[in-house]
């Protein structure tokens, strides 16, 4: 899959995304990388050769911001295309991994815990 298909699968989970959600999503940048770096993934406690991420949420978690925040960079999603294209080949398989993977770093960033996206089956 081209990675200008890829995008638009991805723009495409981003627009279904539900209302109150998007307009939660204001100050929050939608990436796409190639790959995480496995400095990144050393970070996070991940093998590089044997681990990948397809998402990661960066930023601070809606429930973790005081009265006082501001002035912030944006928070951002990133989508790893090429994690996801190994890993899913048909695109109604890609299709359906980019909606799960973007809603799990949605949760991120809404402050759910790792244990309670995976309990909503993301």
């Amino acid at each position: 899959m081209t990675r200008e298909r890829f995008a638009e699968l991805v723009e495409e989970a981003w627009a279904q995304l539900p209302l109150e959600v998007l307009e939660r999503l204001e100050n929050v940048v939608l990436l796409i990388e190639d790959e995480p770096s496995p400095e990144l993934l050393r970070s996070l406690g991940f093998h590089p050769r044997h681990d990948t991420l397809f998402g990661l949420f960066q930023g601070v978690p809606l429930n973790q911001r005081g009265a006082f925040f501001a002035n912030h960079p944006p928070d951002s999603i990133v989508i790893f295309y090429r994690p996801l294209v190994r890993a899913f080949r048909s695109e109604e398989r890609l299709r359906r991994e980019i909606r799960k993977t973007l809603v799990h770093e949605v949760g991120h960033f809404l402050g759910f815990s790792e244990a309670e996206i995976r309990r909503l089956g993301y």
